[in-house]
């Protein structure tokens, strides 16, 4: 069976939604939040921001709100807070899958 766009979301994509769960933001906020949230662990450039935003979009993950020249604002939509759960719940689990066996060295 082939796989569904957003089964399961890739690692930026997942902290675009953490951040825009905490609050409305434009894409430069996006980017400094997860830059902050990981320590640098993850810096998301503006190719691969820019590419993932129109993307949630289209499927009605997150939404623009408003637009002041260049500096677009989004939140989550319903869809994507129940996204940004589900996939929280599944990488819990995969983490719980790692702690109940060999210890991870």
């Amino acid at each position: 069976m082939p796989k569904r766009a957003f089964d399961t979301l890739s690692e930026p994509m997942f902290y675009v939604l953490m951040a825009l769960h905490t609050d409305a933001l434009c894409g430069a906020d996006i980017a400094s939040w997860i830059a902050r949230k990981t320590n640098n662990r993850i810096t998301i450039g503006p190719g691969t921001l820019y590419t993932i935003l129109p993307k949630l979009c289209d499927e009605d993950i997150i939404r623009e709100i408003s637009t002041d020249g260049r500096k677009r604002t989004y939140e989550l939509t319903d869809k994507g807070r129940t996204l940004y759960r589900t996939e929280g719940t599944r990488l819990r689990q995969c983490v719980a899958d790692i702690e109940s066996t060999t210890p991870f060295t």
